[in-house]
Parts: C-alpha cells; sequence; structure tokens
C-alpha cells in the first residue's frame, strides 16, 4: 500500500471494501469503473483480485488522482486514470474507447486527503481558507457563498442540505457579519459562529458546526444535482449481468439512490393517486440490498469515519421488463 499522502493523519481505509468486492465480483476479470477513485482503495483490490480485471479511475480532485496513478502503476495498462466529475462517466468511458462495464463503484464520502488536508478547507479541526472544493481549479468556494448569498438561500441551504433546524438563526449571523465589513472567510470563524448561534446542547454528540459545513459542502460541489440521472446512466453502461454499487454517507443521497433503484427494478415512484404512471418505472435491474448495508463493529473501531456509509447494490438484468 502506498504510504499517507502528507498531512493525512492515518494511512486511507476504503469504506465497506469486502461487501464492495462481494457485490462487484472482479474475480470474474472484465472492466471495473471507479467513478470516485480517491486515493485508490477499492480499485487496488478489484485490480489485485484477477489479472484479468481493468479499472477506469475518475476523479474530480487532481491530487488525489496523481497520487493513485502512482500508487496503481504497478499495474501498468490495466489502470486508466480520468480527471472528470463522477456524472460524466458515459464521456469518460467513450473517451478511452469503452462501450460497457461489468461494474461500476461510486464512493460519494470525501476522501481522507479532502478531509485531512487543512488547506482545503473541508474541517473544522483546522483553521483554515473556507473553500471545501473537491476540484479545487473551478467554482465558488464555500467562503465566496457565504458572502454572495441571501439571508433567505443560506437558510434554505443549512436547512435543507443540513437538517439543521436552526438555519435561519445561523444564516442571520453570517449576513450579519458581512454588513459589518467582516465576512466568513476561515474555517474557524464559521464554526466559532454556528456554535455561538446554536449553543451545544447537553448530549450533543457531533460539534454544532457539522451540519452546516455537510449543507456548505454539498452546494459547493453540487453533490445531488443530478444523482438521480447518473444512477441510471450508469445502469446503462453495464453489461447484462453487470453490477452497480454505491456508497453514500447522509441521508439525501440515500434517498435518491433508493428511490432510483427501485424505479429501475420496476416500482413506480409515482405518488398514488396519480391515473397514469409518468416516472418511467421498468424492470431493468435487480436490487441486491433490500436494506442498505453498513459497517460492522469491527470497520468501525479501526476506522470511525465509515460509521455513516450505507451501500445499496443492484445487477442488471439481461433484457428490460
Amino acid at each position: 500500500m502506498a504510504a499517507p499522502l502528507g498531512g493525512m493523519g492515518a494511512p486511507h481505509r476504503p469504506v465497506l471494501l469486502t461487501e464492495t468486492l462481494k457485490f462487484l465480483a472482479p474475480e470474474r476479470g472484465g472492466l471495473f469503473v471507479d467513478c470516485t477513485v480517491g486515493l485508490g482503495g477499492h480499485s487496488e483490490a478489484i485490480l489485485k483480485a484477477s489479472e484479468k480485471s481493468r479499472v477506469i479511475g475518475i476523479d474530480r480532485d487532481p491530487a488525489a488522482l496523481d497520487y493513485t496513478r502512482n500508487r496503481l502503476a504497478q499495474f501498468g495498462n490495466r489502470f486508466q486514470a480520468f480527471h472528470a466529475n463522477f456524472q460524466d462517466v458515459s464521456h469518460v468511458l467513450k473517451k478511452a474507447g469503452e462501450t460497457a462495464a461489468a461494474g461500476i463503484l461510486v464512493d460519494l464520502g470525501v476522501s481522507s486527503l479532502q478531509f485531512d488536508s487543512a488547506e482545503r478547507g473541508f474541517s473544522f479541526r483546522f483553521d483554515a481558507p473556507l473553500d471545501m472544493r473537491m476540484d479545487p481549479t473551478g467554482g465558488p468556494t464555500a467562503a465566496e457563498l457565504l458572502t454572495e448569498l441571501p439571508e433567505v438561500e443560506l437558510a434554505r441551504i443549512i436547512f435543507e442540505f443540513g437538517e439543521e433546524r436552526l438555519s435561519r438563526r445561523i444564516a442571520r449571523r453570517i449576513v450579519e457579519r458581512r454588513e459589518q465589513g467582516r465576512p466568513i472567510s476561515t474555517t474557524k470563524e464559521l464554526a466559532d459562529l454556528v456554535r455561538q448561534a446554536v449553543g451545544k446542547h447537553k448530549g450533543q454528540q457531533i460539534h454544532p458546526a457539522t451540519r452546516t459545513f455537510q449543507a456548505l459542502r454539498i452546494v459547493v460541489n453540487k453533490e445531488l444535482e443530478g444523482l438521480a440521472q447518473f444512477v441510471e446512466t450508469s445502469i446503462d453502461l453495464l453489461e447484462p449481468s453487470g453490477q452497480f454499487v454505491v456508497i453514500s454517507f447522509h441521508s439525501l443521497e440515500d434517498r435518491i439512490i433508493k428511490q432510483e433503484l427501485r424505479r429501475l427494478s420496476g416500482h413506480c415512484q409515482c405518488p398514488p393517486r396519480l391515473p397514469v404512471c409518468s416516472c418511467g418505472a421498468r424492470k431493468e435491474v435487480e436490487v441486491l440490498t433490500k436494506r442498505p448495508v453498513t459497517p460492522g463493529a469491527k470497520e468501525l473501531d479501526e476506522n470511525p469515519r465509515a460509521r455513516s456509509a450505507k451501500l445499496r447494490a443492484c445487477r442488471k438484468l439481461s433484457s428490460i421488463v
């Protein structure tokens, strides 16, 4: 295993690795696409499972890709890396000269590199510029959003994507600061503001700013936009009997994935009173996980960051019903 990157507090541990390999079955060989290759833990295991396995790794983080290219160089041309958003999987396959895959994996979590690199601005464990971009080469930072967005929109974002019930109070404090000519620019400034706005309640296990940071990260990286379409696109790219595995880390992602897999397994997702189905439900996949698979006690003990991970998987049918 490659050495940890500078700034990372611990070696990279791929989440739910055993379960991922169980569903992908890379020992059969073929092309697998790791849509969020990150530091390459899942991809390395796929490549080791069979000399007939190949992996296309996609990531929007150039630093992670550089590290993973080096880590997986031992596999030669069995591994190809592409700098792109996971939602561009169809374009990447075309660029690679491929038409279908035996398995597709996406891990929607923030990588260890991103969380543990202070300058990336994902964590309030460090006092650093409030950035939060998974791809630091483009798009507005979290600090820029806090400077530009109206109070009502900030409150909506923090409530909807962070599920923070005190979102309006937090948004008001943010706007008050910038009206005073002191816009928030660092992780510590935001964490301190949220703590002062909402306080810490007895028995609360997470930092008061956790939900606000999550909400901003989701918006900065447009994590939920096009997620349902990505699931459908990925399944379209699978060979018959190919497997799709997705790992999510919060309820908003998991809800979208669950609904889309149900729709593509033939279960209508339209409101009950709608006279005609308009959601396009069709039986294209067999869902392999009736409930999301979660980490066991041993994995949680070794890797506490896996605590909110949920894995869902499906197999593409040979014909659409």
